[in-house]
């Protein structure tokens, strides 16, 4: 029988350029998704002449815990300019291009499939690595070039449409931010305590049922408290275009945890929080004060203000002390347009991105069902 499944190292080969002449300082790790990331280890007293440096086209492999994270941790590099990883990582690329494109090999790797071979072929060490030799020992389609290319192009076509689609929201977040930056020097600010009125309407019939908490994004979410003992007719109900407001741990966590409610069905959230809203929706409109919320001007100006204690609280009373620029409603009201279209388009582009991810190991099936149809008895 003739296959036309390959050996994986016949057409790769390691590289080990170091940044001897410290050139590159674009230090970069590798996560489990597969992408390339801005290290977060403190460097500051590190030799970075001993760190590998990866170009266009080249990629990164870490060999370890391939166990233990389900997940082969291979990154093509497409950046133009060159950056410098972790010695630990192993630098490789491919022998000839005219034989693999790299995008294709990328894509076999997206597939999970092949995190799931790497991991059933990974040693028995406490982080069941998978070492080069043995990564180079996988077995892989290789159909001829113009058919990669037909599958990369098809792919890249995409995640390019995608990409666009996602610079024009980055744009209209600048225009968002510029609009809010403008008021920033308004010489007339308010005190929240002017604008927004506590409320307190407690769960006591039992009526409402879904139980929810604040993240640090500033959404809500279902709540993971265990209550099964607990009275749930304690518990304050928030109605739409109503705030749930948190004062703990605003040091910690670097965020002021207060979002705005919107469904019009209400819910019910810890009796721990508070809820409040807009005393007269003619002067502020609720999705204005969330969209001052969500700046981190916002958060950082929480944190410094937020009290000594280990949890570092910002509690009520100091926070309806902040005070914010009240523009002109009609003004108000086009921002707030303006916010409805960029979190319409993330929302968009979000399913953008998850349709696209599963259509590499659809394409990549395409070739593997290919191969197997042309192989030769």
């Amino acid at each position: 029988m003739k296959s036309n499944y390959k050996r994986l190292g016949n057409y790769i080969r390691l590289v080990d350029n170091r940044n001897t002449n410290m050139k590159v300082n674009r230090l970069l790790g590798i996560n489990i998704t597969k992408n390339f990331m801005p290290s977060v280890a403190n460097v500051s007293e590190t030799d970075l002449s001993r760190y590998k440096v990866i170009e266009k086209g080249q990629f990164a492999y870490s060999a370890m815990q391939v166990g233990r994270d389900e997940t082969v941790r291979v990154v093509l590099f497409t950046d133009d300019a060159p950056a410098i990883i972790s010695p630990a990582y192993l630098v490789f690329e491919v022998i000839d291009i005219t034989e693999v494109y790299p995008e294709f090999l990328m894509m076999w790797f997206h597939r999970p499939e092949s995190d799931r071979y790497g991991w059933f072929i990974s040693d028995s060490t406490v982080r069941a690595s998978l070492e080069w030799d043995r990564f180079c020992e996988i077995q892989l389609p290789i159909p001829d070039i113009d058919a990669q290319k037909y599958y990369v192009d098809m792919y890249q076509g995409l995640l390019n449409n995608q990409k666009t689609y996602q610079k024009s929201l980055e744009d209209l977040q600048i225009t968002t931010n510029s609009f809010l930056d403008n008021f920033k020097n308004l010489k007339t600010k308010t005190e929240l305590r002017r604008v927004i009125e506590l409320v307190d309407e407690k769960n006591s019939n039992y009526d409402v049922k879904t139980l929810l908490g604040i993240n640090v994004k500033k959404e809500f979410m279902p709540s993971k408290a265990n209550v099964s003992n607990t009275d749930l007719g304690k518990y304050k109900i928030i109605n739409k275009n109503q705030f749930a407001y948190s004062a703990m741990q605003v040091g910690r966590d670097e965020t002021v945890r207060v979002a705005l409610y919107e469904k019009n069905k209400p819910a019910i959230i810890s009796p721990a929080y508070n809820v409040f809203r807009v005393k007269d929706t003619n002067v502020v409109l609720p999705e204005f004060l969330m969209i001052w919320f969500h700046r981190p001007e916002f958060n950082r100006y929480g944190w410094f203000i937020s009290d000594s204690s280990v949890r570092a609280s910002l509690e009520w009373e100091r926070f309806i002390d902040i005070k914010l620029p009240i523009p002109d409603i009609e003004i108000q009201k086009s921002i707030v347009t303006i916010f409805h279209a960029l979190q319409t388009r993330k929302r968009i582009n979000e399913q953008l991105k998850d349709m696209i991810k599963p259509l590499c190991p659809i394409l990549m099936k395409g070739v593997t069902d290919k191969v197997n149809e042309s192989t030769i008895v």
